[in-house]
């Protein structure tokens, strides 16, 4: 994995891919990530992952888990 496409963005509805993208700059990704939200809100059934590709750790998700 380079360093471009560290940060993996994915938007799922109703449980397909709608959507994904990589970065190399975390704050890139982030705001990124904002905007899908905001693009996605009271759309039912949506979800937004971010994951760093380098550690596996996922980042932030939304909707977020109760």
């Amino acid at each position: 994995m380079d360093e471009q496409h560290r940060y993996h963005l994915t938007l799922t509805v109703g449980g397909k891919p709608a959507r994904h993208g990589w970065w190399g700059s975390e704050k890139v990704a982030r705001a990124k990530f904002t905007l899908w939200v905001s693009e996605c809100t009271g759309r039912a059934g949506s979800h937004v992952t971010l994951v760093d590709e380098v550690t596996g750790e996922t980042l932030d998700t939304w909707p977020v888990a109760s």
